[in-house]
């Protein structure tokens, strides 16, 4: 016998819990409801069959009289629609006594085990359908991650910010510190580059006069993994013409808040034992004062590589006074600032696309951290071509610096608008949100070594 194709006009599990809930125990509702989803456990008692039926929005239980609707010939892992009235069983447990019961796809492997789920972590993410099939805070997870978007699309909507989507492979990389992928096309005859950031094609965009663009995508960098990296990853990077780094910080102060509200309810989160509060506004400290704080703060690169030594920290991995204070700045500050926390005005020297403060030293750039952890970047934007020349030569003297893009410097001769520019990581905001303390926690296909490796 043919499965049917199709199982149309379903009423999702926790509609119907609910409505069972208002039964008299032993009793049923007048109504009938077409559900479907998967067996996860079969309990028999006489001519009395008792299956789990789990959906997306939750479980229910099954009452099937195996004398009124014949053999149920079900598995646990099948795949079932059934029709059925909403009932509560003499125990008091909302129910769905079943009239009809199809199969629509049969199980044929065996599940992990039902009441421990699946708890291998090395399995987990291999095989996430089995993650998700079996574990409910998984498939909980999944859905947190997208009201998460949802709820940040909904704010720069509503704030006048268009969604655009700009090129994954590039013929030139640029916009960050990072190692990019490398591929060709055979078609074009030459090498391209999956994106490391969107940001220069989004500020092409200024330009050409939409004013306010985000999008929400795919970055790749061919680097380390740990914790909270991930060679693809998701983020979030918005441009608003006529604003500054200023009024940036308020925007993401408010943005984070705001989702915040929308998806948890609170503004207050617990991550790796911290309770962190994301109600605007934020503390906020000069990249330079946190350094000196430390005691760390110095131009000179033999000095401040002395001082880290001394502190035991490795710096052989170190080329360039750029390197070193950004070691510095990550091993001794970042891991302090656990209360939302936004640092601001860095050296030029780290900041190859952000304007001048007043001291020329030093750049409207801020990062924005919480619980040890960053969340993200933001600039004033360059607007200057012949500046952003300069800082592109500048970078392309020292060791891991950005590379020049000459379309995008033309494309700044025909004018920016003052522009401000912000990155969040979307993968890194989830974990925050969800107390998950590793990214493979909340990407749901996370880059992993080869099996047997």
């Amino acid at each position: 016998m043919t499965a049917p194709k199709r199982f149309p006009d379903r009423d999702d599990v926790a509609s119907v819990r609910a409505e069972s809930e208002t039964v008299e125990p032993g009793g049923q509702a007048g109504s009938t409801r077409r559900l479907a989803g998967r067996v996860m456990a079969r309990r028999e008692m006489g001519k009395l069959v008792f299956l789990d039926l789990v959906d997306r929005s939750g479980r229910i239980q099954l009452i099937c009289d195996s004398g009124r609707i014949g053999d149920v010939g079900v598995h646990l892992g099948d795949v079932v629609g059934v029709v059925g009235t909403p009932a509560k069983s003499r125990r008091g447990e909302p129910s769905i006594a079943v009239d009809e019961l199809t199969l629509l796809a049969r199980n044929r492997s065996p599940l992990p085990d039902t009441f421990h789920g699946l708890t291998d972590v090395e399995t987990r993410y291999r095989k996430r359908y089995l993650d998700l099939l079996m574990n409910h805070d998984s498939r909980d997870l999944a859905l947190l991650r997208t009201r998460v978007v949802t709820a940040i699309r909904r704010y720069l909507d509503e704030e006048g910010f268009v969604e655009v989507e700009t090129p994954v492979l590039q013929p030139r990389y640029g916009g960050a510190f990072a190692h990019p992928f490398v591929t060709r096309s055979t078609e074009l005859e030459s090498d391209l580059y999956l994106r490391i950031a969107t940001e220069l094609y989004l500020k092409r965009l200024i330009v050409g006069g939409l004013e306010r663009v985000y999008e929400i995508g795919k970055d790749f960098r061919n680097e380390s993994v740990s914790y909270k990296h991930q060679p693809e990853f998701t983020m979030l990077e918005w441009y608003e013409a006529f604003a500054d780094y200023r009024d940036t910080m308020e925007r993401i102060e408010t943005m984070l808040e705001r989702v915040a509200l929308d998806v948890l309810g609170t503004t207050r989160v617990t991550f790796r034992g911290h309770e962190i509060d994301l109600k605007a506004s934020w503390r906020r400290v000069r990249f330079v004062d946190a350094l000196e704080q430390l005691e760390l703060w110095t131009h000179d690169a033999d000095e401040l590589r002395a001082w880290l030594q001394e502190r035991g920290v490795d710096t052989s991995a170190d080329k360039d006074w750029t390197q070193l204070v950004d070691h510095a700045f990550g091993h001794f500050v970042e891991p302090s600032l656990i209360e939302p926390t936004i640092v601001h005005d860095y050296p030029v020297a780290l900041s190859p696309f952000a304007r001048t403060t007043d001291d020329e030293a030093l750049t409207e750039r801020f990062e924005y951290f919480a619980a040890g952890m960053e969340l993200g970047n933001a600039y004033s934007e360059i607007n200057d071509p012949d500046e952003q020349q300069r800082r592109f030569d500048e970078q392309s003297e020292h060791d891991e610096g950005v590379r020049g893009d000459p379309d995008y410097v033309e494309a700044l001769s025909y004018g920016m608008p003052p522009t401000g520019g912000l990155g969040l990581g979307i993968d890194r905001l989830v974990m925050l949100l969800s107390g998950r303390e590793t990214i493979r926690d909340v990407i749901l296909f996370p880059s992993l070594r080869p099996e047997n490796r």
